[in-house]
């Protein structure tokens, strides 16, 4: 199996030392009615107390902080999100000197624009999905000579192995750790970290039922394509995984769980409701499958990865 995405424990403390630079360490809470919800101890980390809203800064800082070395300051950097791995893509390009393009879907959520667009990022609107949007990033990149920089890489993941290093560390009797699987840097940062720490954590991957390309890629061993339908968790929107972050999952996630729209708004209401937390669907997908994986026990770990939900969509959210 490769696992050349996943850093040694010396390349994620060399990271940790780089992000303190820039940013806070968040909190980790257990929370006693999502305990009781749960039947069991449940430690939220809150990723979405960043200054951004979500975890993915980090990763894009220490991407970010590595590409100087390479590139002139004031080149162009590109990529295609639906929303935090663009806003920590920008951020991380003013910080370094670079330009950040950021190629989103139509239709995104105009709050994530604004955001990235505050940030200092150029957006270019283009296709219906985030999978069409990466291709035209990739056609960008070909034309101009752009740097491309791709939702999972060696560098994306040590940077997002901070937070699961500041968790794990903190909390080694951690028994299971369900971590949202979009195009994977969250989850093979987890890996890293467990790995890294020689921990026995279970690592769970957790996705949408109605973006189902990353659970059958899993049980099929290869990459396999799907179109999305959810309308709350774009966050693990992806029509086809990133085969080498498949292959990595492979070598070391216990299993994923499949999370229906419905069980996702119910967590956002729940961390709402308990902890008075605004998460958006991808961030609160963790929670989900944790009240959906009942038969499990023991310690457990999620992520509240981001809280950048539009307003309207919170609204209707909360009033279902």
């Amino acid at each position: 199996m490769r696992r050349e995405l996943l850093p040694e424990i010396d390349e994620i403390r060399a990271a940790a030392d780089l992000v303190a630079q820039y940013l806070p360490q968040t909190p980790q809470y257990t929370w006693p009615q999502i305990n009781a919800r749960a039947g069991r101890r449940v430690w939220v980390k809150h990723e979405n107390h960043l200054p951004v809203g979500a975890f993915k800064v980090r990763g894009g800082l220490v991407y970010m902080n590595a590409l100087r070395q390479k590139l002139a300051p004031g080149s162009t950097v590109i990529s295609a999100t639906r929303g935090n791995h663009g806003q920590s893509i920008a951020v991380a390009a003013r910080e370094n000197g670079f330009r950040a393009v950021i190629v989103v879907p139509k239709g995104n959520s105009l709050e994530k624009n604004a955001a990235m667009r505050s940030q200092g990022a150029e957006l270019i609107e283009f296709g219906d999905d985030f999978q069409a949007a990466t291709e035209h990033a990739m056609t960008l990149e070909a034309e101009h000579g752009w740097h491309r920089v791709k939702s999972v890489s060696r560098h994306l993941v040590a940077g997002v192995a901070t937070g699961f290093l500041e968790l794990l560390t903190t909390h080694p009797e951690i028994e299971t750790m369900y971590v949202a699987v979009g195009m994977g840097s969250g989850i093979c940062a987890a890996m890293a970290v467990r790995d890294g720490l020689g921990l026995k954590t279970e690592i769970v991957g957790v996705t949408s039922s109605a973006a189902p390309a990353t659970a059958r890629s899993f049980a099929a061993g290869r990459v396999s394509e799907a179109e999305t339908s959810t309308r709350i968790a774009d966050g693990v929107a992806c029509r086809k995984p990133d085969g080498e972050a498949i292959e990595t999952m492979l070598s070391g996630v216990a299993r994923l769980i499949e999370v229906p729209d419905e069980a996702v708004e119910e967590a956002m209401r729940i961390y709402f409701a308990d902890t008075h937390n605004v998460a958006e669907g991808a961030g609160a997908i963790g929670l989900a499958a944790v009240l959906q994986d009942e038969g499990a026990g023991g310690v457990c770990g999620t992520v509240l990865s981001g809280g950048n939900v539009d307003s309207d969509v919170f609204a209707r959210v909360l009033g279902s």
